[in-house]
């Protein structure tokens, strides 16, 4: 991790992409998956490795975990034994067949093995999948795959069943608060406990936005507060996303209409984000169950027909007029 910054370095140390200067270095530096990183941490170890397969949503820590098993496996020369692919961008069976077998097949002084990370592993076609299974077979005796996904179900048994599967969590509140404080301590730079507190819910457990985040209001003012973060990730406050909804159950359409027009208007919140931000604070909201269960039911709907490419503000506004009915 990069030396600590006083307040008056700050504006050299904002060349710098946090989310890269602050990556972890070794598996150690990991937060918020301390069982995942034990049993990781022992294969190494025991020089036991086998093929891995990461499963989890964005900004919890996957790439960093691979990144930081090739640094603790090969040390200063993990960049020469650990080949690194998005299958996002690379995704046709020619990659598997001829990338993936010609890193295999290269000689790897002195180690016992190379690994490939694939990362974005669902997004392989079908084909190129099969070749994979074939591939990973074929060189098993001198390479170690690990596969990062965000949905393991996308990824066929063959593959699976060759694979320890470990399946990333988002992270917990604690863990995001902890590593934005700390990050916040190098750089000199004050974050108030209620900016701490905007930055852990507008993260949602993804680390990586959270710096992305404290970082881009480091750059609009000195002292990092609820309000700047809020306007710096486009998020609506829980309690003015609450006050919508509860107007609407109360009956006055009208007013939570308003609520929501401000929302998408005057602050440029996408309809998805707050379909999101619903879902994640129902069962908080002051609501008693049975209008939790409407409110989630039209939530549904609502994403489903915005998915299909229906207006946002038409689903937001018949949602409103439902649950004011």
């Amino acid at each position: 991790m990069s030396e600590s910054a006083d307040a008056g370095d700050r504006p050299a140390g904002k060349t710098e992409v946090w989310i890269e200067k602050y990556r972890p270095e070794s598996l150690a530096d990991v937060v918020g998956h301390e069982d995942i990183i034990d049993r990781i941490e022992s294969y190494v170890r025991k020089n036991d490795l086998p093929h891995l397969m990461f499963a989890g949503p964005a900004g919890v820590g996957k790439t960093a975990t691979s990144v930081s098993i090739a640094k603790e496996v090969y040390g200063d020369d993990w960049r020469e034994n650990f080949l690194e692919l998005n299958a996002s961008d690379q995704r046709g069976i020619d990659v598997v067949r001829d990338r993936i077998k010609n890193f295999a097949r290269s000689s790897f002084g002195g180690y016992e093995y190379r690994i490939i990370f694939l990362d974005e592993a669902d997004a392989l076609t079908s084909d190129a999948q099969s070749a994979l299974r074939r591939t990973m077979e074929q060189f098993s005796n001198n390479t170690r795959f690990i596969l990062s996904c965000n949905y393991s179900s996308q990824i066929i048994d063959p593959i699976q069943s060759r694979c320890a599967v470990f399946r990333f969590s988002p992270l917990g509140d604690d863990a995001v608060a902890a590593q934005v404080r700390k990050i916040a301590d190098d750089e000199g730079l004050e974050v108030t406990d209620d900016g701490v507190n905007a930055l852990v819910y507008a993260a949602d457990g993804d680390m990586r936005r959270a710096i992305n985040a404290l970082q881009a209001a480091s750059v609009t003012d000195e002292v990092v507060d609820e309000a700047t973060v809020y306007a710096i990730t486009s998020t609506a406050r829980p309690e003015e996303v609450e006050e919508m909804v509860s107007l609407a159950i109360e009956g006055d359409f009208v007013a939570s209409r308003s609520r929501l027009d401000e929302l998408l208007t005057e602050r440029g919140l996408a309809g998805g984000d707050i379909i999101d931000q619903l879902h994640r604070s129902a069962w908080e909201f002051d609501l008693d169950d049975k209008a939790t269960v409407r409110l989630m039911d039209r939530l549904g709907e609502a994403d489903f027909r915005i998915t299909e490419g229906a207006s946002e503000r038409i689903q937001l506004e018949a949602l409103l007029a439902s649950l004011a009915r």
